[in-house]
């Protein structure tokens, strides 16, 4: 039965198999809230897409959990979000830590145009000062697992962008696979490629999963139902503000629904 409270109706796995875990987590920017308290587990090893209308909240929930909000000025979070049972929000934690466990691959590829290819996957590697050996040969791994290596493996030091758009989405994920993330976090990744590129990535996310706990936020009902094991609905509440209305597996959430915005939003009724 379909229900109309406006309570979240959260079907996940419990905390103990789950890598990220939101209690009553929310963000604001310039004192305007932009996430509604939100309970959610992120499964480890699995997919987890968030769906949901234009301008609900889905990019503002997936930053914070790498704390890449912080770079927003006047942005603010209550509530916490595990990694491991550690508060990344917590006052000793380093947030340049978080953002090498939690990984972001964002919705445009963003390649540094003045770099080369091995360079712009290196960058984060430079960064914690590895090697230059340790540097050429994790380069390597990392577009071995982004699906990209055989593309490119006689132009590394071409500059990336001579990259087709969906070879630099590929090496985008290579650069976040590259400092060893636990978890990757993607924010629209394919809403700026074409149909064939799509499917490559949407190929790749499945391949990953393997060894990664990805959260993907997707605008494309029919990628979120292709590729993740749990999805989340998120839509604005009564007061406008960005709220998690309903999560659980995602063959549950696209074919019976328990939340009467949830079902409205999967059947077109709005959004």
């Amino acid at each position: 039965m379909v229900s109309t409270t406006t309570a979240p109706i959260i079907d996940m796995p419990p905390a103990s198999g789950a890598a990220l875990v939101l209690e009553s987590f929310t963000l604001s920017y310039g004192g305007r809230a932009a996430v509604a308290p939100t309970d959610l587990a992120i499964p480890r090893g699995q997919v987890t897409a968030i769906i949901g209308p234009s301008g609900c909240g889905k990019s503002t929930l997936l930053r914070g959990l790498n704390r890449l909000h912080e770079t927003v000025p006047g942005a603010r979070t209550m509530g916490r979000v595990l990694l491991d049972s550690i508060d990344i929000y917590g006052p000793t934690v380093d947030p340049m830590v978080v953002r090498r466990r939690i990984g972001m691959v964002f919705q445009q590829p963003n390649p540094l145009p003045s770099r080369s290819i091995e360079q712009n996957v290196a960058i984060g590697l430079e960064l914690v000062g590895v090697g230059r050996l340790a540097r050429v040969r994790t380069v390597a791994e990392s577009l071995q697992r982004a699906a990209l290596w055989d593309e490119v493996r006689d132009r590394l030091d071409e500059p990336a962008t001579a990259l087709s758009g969906g070879q630099q989405q590929r090496m985008c994920i290579a650069r976040a696979l590259a400092v060893d993330p636990e978890v990757l976090l993607m924010d629209e990744p394919t809403s700026a490629l074409d149909p064939i590129a799509t499917l490559r990535i949407e190929e790749l996310i499945r391949e990953l999963a393997r060894d990664y706990t990805i959260v993907i936020v997707t605008h494309n009902m029919q990628q979120a139902a292709r590729v993740s094991d749990y999805t989340a609905f998120m839509t604005l509440n009564d007061q406008g503000v960005g709220q998690v209305f309903e999560a659980g597996p995602t063959r549950t959430i696209f074919t019976a629904p328990k939340s009467r915005r949830t079902e409205d939003y999967i059947t077109g009724r709005f959004g």
